[in-house]
């Protein structure tokens, strides 16, 4: 059994950003990341960010996760796992960790999950055919693996990730057909949009896919237009060639960890699933174990690193650490995720914390499982 203070489950944005805050208030911090690589989202993100100076606006997200893994890395108070995947958060407070093919317990006093989010699949025929992928799979094999996954691609969805890896793809050689959208307008940033259109890669809203069809692998694929009721509309069929079809359809919040240990979860819609109820410092009902980033509802990677910087620096307090000078770095970061939700693009995300707030109140489990 290994003792610990904190315990981060995930080395994404999020998770990252927690161990770092929570270290600068004096914690002693270990992060359990799965892959071989840290940074989560960040290390294919070849985009430069929006927002402003504090969430490094301008900067390419692949050299934020760079910048942030170093400082992580350099951190004398931060031990990072790699290879690393915690099986369990048990009933006496102990999280399992499998790493490198060894089971360790270890016994924390807090824990952040920051495990962030898996991608939705779509149901049409012939989606089990070779050819088809997610959005942050093609990302993947572009800008980590180098490889070049298509030579003619249909794009399903036009929120920020089907937009900006259609201009990804573009510009790895990669021809777009076009990006559908089953929705009547563009989901994600106009900017991403116009870009892709200078390029010229069409955009079709109000469309969806019918089929894919091919002789062991994609071949192509049926679309067609839609209603205002969302029902296919007859004689608008048409046939796109392409070899792979990619889907950027949303994702959906990693939460079983979240199940397991018996957070209070709620459905929310605008929050794209199951989330756990958690309170202003993004403490769960389960008392000691705090969410950040998209486990708690999905957003912008610049969001999900306010969120984890919030959560470590109250984890840390929690312990003692920090005391002059937490309370007003939490307030500076609730009030950088303000400024992040405001405007319209941020409708989303405050319709759904309104509608966790609406869903019933923050009745928390008082249990001493992760007391000092």
């Amino acid at each position: 059994m290994v003792e610990a203070e904190i315990i981060v489950i995930g080395g994404g944005p999020a998770g990252l950003s927690a161990a770092k805050a929570a270290a600068s208030l004096g914690a002693r911090v270990i992060v359990c990341e799965r892959d071989e690589l840290p940074g989560g989202q960040l290390v294919k993100q070849t985009h430069k960010f929006f927002g402003s100076e504090k969430q490094s606006a301008g900067e390419r997200g692949i050299h934020i996760g760079e910048k942030l893994l170093k400082e992580v890395m350099e951190n004398e108070k931060i031990t990072l796992l790699t290879d690393a995947t915690a099986i369990g958060i048990y009933e006496d407070g102990v999280v399992g960790i499998l790493h490198r093919g060894s089971f360790v317990k270890y016994k924390p006093q807090r824990v952040v999950i920051a495990t962030g989010a898996s991608e939705k699949f779509l149901a049409f025929s012939g989606n089990d055919l070779p050819g088809i992928y997610g959005a942050g799979a093609v990302q993947t094999l572009m800008n980590v693996a180098g490889v070049k996954p298509a030579e003619r691609v249909l794009m399903i969805g036009s929120g920020n990730i089907g937009l900006i890896v259609s201009y990804q793809l573009k510009q790895a050689g990669v021809e777009v057909a076009a990006v559908i959208e089953a929705a009547p307008k563009i989901g994600g940033y106009l900017v991403h949009a116009s870009k892709i259109r200078r390029a010229g890669i069409p955009i079709l809203t109000g469309w969806t896919i019918m089929e894919a069809y091919g002789d062991g692998q994609v071949e192509g694929a049926k679309i067609c237009r839609l209603d205002d009721k969302w029902q296919p509309i007859p004689g608008t069929e048409q046939d796109v060639k392409c070899d792979v079809i990619c889907l950027a359809v949303g994702l959906s919040p990693l939460t079983e960890l979240c199940w397991q240990a018996e957070c209070e979860m709620k459905f929310v819609r605008e929050l794209s699933g199951h989330v756990p109820v958690t309170d202003k410092n993004l403490e769960t009902t389960h008392k000691g174990i705090y969410a950040a980033g998209d486990v708690s509802g999905i957003e912008e990677a610049s969001s999900a690193m306010v969120e984890g910087r919030l959560a470590g620096y109250a984890a840390a307090e929690s312990l003692g650490y920090g005391q002059e000078r937490a309370a007003a770095l939490k307030e500076e970061a609730r009030a950088e995720l303000d400024e992040l939700r405001a405007g319209p693009m941020g409708a989303k995300i405050r319709q759904g914390i309104e509608t966790m707030e609406s869903k019933g109140g923050k009745v928390y489990v008082n249990l001493d499982r992760y007391s000092r």
